[in-house]
């Protein structure tokens, strides 16, 4: 079984009540839970929360929400504190689905959860984008990421990266999509973990993840995703739908 989990905070320092902001006609949160469910590997879609607001509006759409502590460290805290309230055992997988990524093709998630299905090992996995709006190179907003031959994260940042040194050799940029599928088991460790000093610095949970030691299997998916972080970028979402 494969349950998905949207971590969805109230509280914002650039759009205050983001989950419930309407875009095009229905709350933002309403947009992931649905995208969400039209994924062919996701067995059960949960809202997990800091807010009642939140709670009635999903209940209002007919979705599921839990309540958990407002004093979670992350997303990623939010999600095990909720697959821990629905016990769920070690080997399950759990999906960490942004909150703020209403428009994102659900056959990511399939891709997303794929690698599991071909390496009992694997831990966790996350999903990157081949950059082609240039802007998004340099843009702080854009997190990349690079990878070994392997397919495994090198390093995620803010910054670009790689950088080449000169000029003019060709580099293909990845940007980092923050959708994670996990072993429930290995869920339970990354919280338990204290916070790593480049996580700190770039304010990028996964890097903990790589700071302890451990290894995120990088997806490459051909479905880019666009995130709300201010209130103007809900018209370009808006937009892209209107093209849809």
């Amino acid at each position: 079984m494969t349950i998905a989990i949207i971590p969805s905070r109230y509280g914002s320092s650039r759009l205050e009540g983001k989950p419930l902001a309407l875009v095009a006609g229905k709350s933002m949160i309403q947009r992931v839970y649905e995208q969400t469910q039209k994924s062919n590997a996701v067995t059960k879609t949960i809202v997990a929360t800091d807010d009642e607001r939140i709670v009635k509006a999903v209940e209002a759409f007919g979705g599921n929400a839990l309540m958990t502590s407002a004093t979670c460290r992350s997303g990623t805290d939010r999600v095990a504190q909720t697959a821990n309230i629905l016990d769920l055992k070690p080997d399950e997988i759990v999906v960490n689905i942004q909150g703020d990524q209403p428009v994102f093709n659900p056959k990511a998630i399939d891709e997303l959860i794929s690698p599991f299905n071909d390496d009992s090992a694997l831990l966790m996995s996350t999903l990157a984008y081949k950059i082609r709006d240039k802007r998004e190179i340099t843009d702080p907003k854009d997190v990349k990421v690079t990878f070994n031959n392997n397919g495994f994260a090198l390093y995620f940042s803010r910054a670009q990266i790689p950088y080449p040194r000169d000029i003019e050799t060709p580099v293909d940029y990845y940007k980092h999509l923050g959708f994670y599928a996990y072993k429930k088991s290995f869920l339970d460790k990354i919280v338990a973990l204290s916070t790593g000093t480049c996580e700190n610095i770039e304010k990028l949970e996964q890097l903990r993840v790589l700071e302890f030691g451990y290894q995120i299997k990088v997806v490459i998916t051909e479905h880019d995703s666009p995130e709300i972080d201010l209130p103007e970028d809900i018209k370009r979402i808006e937009a892209k739908l209107m093209k849809a």
